[in-house]
């Protein structure tokens, strides 16, 4: 038996857009007038609507996150660590080499006869002598200018890598917070097609309590509404894992969520009831209940939503312009994080190569002693008794044999500065490649874009509504409007895809350009 078209549009005409949640009582669906196709309404702006969340989830926009990022990404935080070692560094590099104190004395004493026996042996107390000495390097070759040199570049290289971490770590934010966003709009999209279902559902049940329709139209239409299902759960659970990954590159526990959350009560839905209304008034015209049986069985899961660390929000319908042309993009290029790191890695490298030629200029050590002796020195027959004795001197020395081993530091200097080098230039290289691929991405992104901002939503919509007419005329079946109800919400996922895509393009645009305010504010 074919339903009316009263009860099977009444609700069909409803679930064709995405709803917001509302609890039972607050609204209830009213038919429209026999033969009068409805016009589905255009859908809420998506990302924003909300969700079963636990009470511990805050909601937590694009700009908030990558404001908590800056001060709490641990690849930044590390990197910044990265530049107080540099800048540690350059103080020991600035410093002059350390001069050397030495003390001693002579502890013990012993004299020694013509025919070799020991006489005179005792232990001599430091009050009796004394030595001390100063030695200093002394550096030639401007060697300590040119280490300083070193510590400086390496101290610029470090603060361009913490900027080359702050992009590469804003990105993969921006790129998870979209996908839980994508994932979001496609949850409100599903859990309003299932909240429409069941009010159509409802409408069946009471019709089928009333005898107006056999129990075989309510199964179908089970059976039909079914495919919509793994929707919601596949959403729900790639809407997790988003905002997961969101949590981890904030340093905030993913696990960390209110228990209790995500199941469907929270929408003000009965599980265990699918798509019941309100019991009716008893009295002489009550209705009994429709018998138990297949149609009584469950047609959604319970738990559509795993608690969650945030619940992030977006006007994820904001279709922003780029605002600048490609030539000043690709002029962008150079400036970019990494590509300033690994020149001013070259940099370093250069200024170490010439601190190790400066290794030709052989250092000298000056040495400068005193010592003070207290012991007799007196001559067996002198007349002027001594009481101490006290002698200077000085020593320089030079490093010999050197040539080899400063050649092969020279070598080696040379070698890496040309590594440094070729890296640089990859690097530069690489950065062009990422623009033409994220260039090439973003033109693509924005045509598929147009294509559905431009009249595909449109034309799904009005595919839809000449379905509806023909059925109400007549000339379709159940299973028609229902297909084209299923092309209707595909588009609409497409069209978040769309968006998405569009997005994130942008988002790459600035990672491969390094040239800042071209990501979406969402």
């Amino acid at each position: 038996m074919r339903l009316r078209p009263s009860a099977a549009l009444l609700g069909l005409a409803v679930f064709a857009q995405p709803a917001q949640a509302q609890p039972q009582g607050q609204a209830q669906a009213q038919g429209p007038a026999q033969g009068q196709a409805p016009s589905p309404a255009r859908p809420a702006a998506p990302g924003n609507l909300p969700l079963p969340v636990g009470q511990g989830a805050q909601p937590l926009t694009l700009a908030q996150a990558e404001a908590v990022l800056v001060e709490r990404n641990l690849a930044v935080i590390a990197a910044r660590r990265g530049v107080d070692a540099a800048r540690a560094n350059r103080l020991v590099a600035a410093s002059l080499p350390p001069p050397q104190v030495v003390v001693g004395n002579s502890f013990l004493q012993f004299n020694e006869t013509a025919a070799g026996a020991v006489r005179g042996t005792r232990l001599i107390s430091p009050s009796n002598n004394i030595q001390a000495g100063l030695q200093v390097l002394v550096e030639r070759g401007g060697k300590r200018t040119l280490r300083t040199r070193v510590a400086e570049d390496q101290i610029g290289a470090a603060e361009a890598q913490v900027l080359d971490a702050l992009r590469t770590s804003l990105f993969a934010l921006r790129q998870a917070f979209l996908g839980a966003l994508l994932a979001r709009a496609n949850l409100e999209v599903a859990l309003g097609n299932r909240m429409s279902l069941d009010r159509t559902e409802a409408l069946l049940r009471r019709q089928l309590r009333d005898g107006a329709i056999p129990e075989g139209d309510l199964l179908r239409f089970q059976a039909s509404r079914l495919q919509f299902e793994p929707d919601v759960t596949t959403n729900a659970q790639a809407y997790a894992a988003g905002v997961a990954a969101v949590a981890a590159l904030l340093s905030a526990d993913p696990a960390a969520f209110q228990p209790g959350a995500g199941t469907i009560p929270a929408l003000g839905i009965n599980p265990s009831q699918p798509g019941a209304l309100p019991p009716e008034p008893s009295g002489p015209r009550g209705r009994a209940a429709a018998p138990p049986g297949p149609a009584s069985a469950p047609t959604t899961v319970q738990t559509i939503l795993s608690p969650v660390a945030f619940d992030v929000r977006g006007r994820f319908e904001a279709v922003p312009q780029l605002g600048i042309g490609r030539e000043d993009l690709a002029k962008g290029i150079e400036s970019r994080a990494d590509v300033v790191a690994a020149q001013r890695q070259f940099a370093a490298a250069n200024s170490n190569r010439l601190l190790a030629e400066a290794g030709r200029s052989r250092d000298v050590t000056v040495s400068g002693s005193w010592s003070r002796s207290r012991l007799s020195q007196d001559l067996p027959n002198s007349r002027d008794q001594l009481d101490a004795t006290n002698s200077f001197g000085i020593q320089f020395s030079v490093p010999i044999f050197t040539r080899q081993i400063v050649e092969g530091n020279v070598g080696v200097a040379s070698a890496q500065a040309g590594q440094a080098e070729a890296q640089a230039r990859a690097a530069l290289l690489q950065a062009r490649a990422d623009f033409a691929a994220a260039w090439a991405t973003y033109e693509q992104a924005r045509a598929l874009l147009n294509l559905y901002t431009g009249g595909a939503l449109n034309r799904a919509e009005e595919a839809y509504r000449s379905t509806e007419q023909a059925y109400l005329a007549g000339g379709r079946s159940l299973i028609d409007v229902l297909d084209a109800l299923r092309v209707l919400n595909a588009t609409r996922i497409q069209a978040n895809q769309a968006r998405y895509a569009y997005l994130l393009a942008l988002s790459q645009l600035e990672q491969a350009t390094g040239v800042s305010g071209i990501a979406p504010r969402l």
